[in-house]
């Protein structure tokens, strides 16, 4: 199966590690550590269009990535 992020993008749900909503994780320190560190590697991909409400972060031929979707952490888990 696969999960629609956003615009034109689909991850497989195998590579999936986890679904976060970004309100409520980012409210630590080493959450918001990890997101910089992460998109200064340039594993972020902006999929929202919009203002992100959740990240998704898989792990894709070995390579971590981090979506910014503009779905909320419930509809994702939901659409799974």
């Amino acid at each position: 199966m696969f999960l629609h992020l956003g615009e034109d993008y689909l991850i497989n749900e195998n590579d999936i590690i986890g679904i976060f909503d970004l309100d409520n994780s980012t409210v630590s320190k080493h959450t918001r550590n990890f997101l910089t560190q992460a998109d200064k590697q340039g594993e972020v991909i902006d999929v929202s269009g919009d203002l992100p409400k959740s990240y998704v972060i898989t792990e894709e031929f070995g390579l971590q990535r981090v979506y910014l979707s503009q779905y909320s952490s419930a509809v994702l888990e939901k659409r799974l």
